[in-house]
């Protein structure tokens, strides 16, 4: 099975992670663009094992559905290297460029595209969803 690393900018922070993502997506939220100051995240969902190095600070935030996110940043450099949701043991959502890697896999979700800006191209097959797509569909 193969490892991914990624990593903060300053290389203080980071988690190794086992196998393929589960899946790649991205969110256009404005609370994912304020936390990355960008226009979107784009995140790798993994499953156990994973290994964290280095210390982190966390951050809770609830999700317009009530989830609770729990992401971990470096607290040298201020990097969002990856984040869990509460209650779901046993994955964890890792920040695709922290892995600095232009090979990574290609996003096949977006969410929140109510929130995209009109200049953000999707790749080719992307499945779209206005906001979060819930449980039952």
């Amino acid at each position: 099975m193969s490892s991914r690393t990624a990593s903060c900018l300053c290389g203080q922070l980071r988690i190794q992670v086992e196998g393929e993502p589960r899946g790649v997506g991205i969110c256009h939220c404005l609370a994912c663009q304020q936390r990355t100051g960008s226009v979107f995240a784009t995140l790798a969902s993994f499953s156990e094992p994973f290994k964290v190095f280095g210390t982190a600070t966390e951050y809770v935030r609830a999700g317009d559905q009530g989830a609770r996110f729990r992401f971990r940043f470096c607290p040298v450099c201020g990097t969002t290297v990856f984040h869990t949701e509460e209650g779901e043991s046993g994955r964890v959502s890792v920040a695709v460029g922290a892995f600095a890697d232009p090979g990574f896999p290609a996003p096949r979700v977006s969410v929140y595209d109510c929130r995209r800006h009109p200049w953000v191209q999707l790749p080719p097959g992307t499945k779209v969803f206005v906001k979060d797509p819930t449980p039952e569909g």
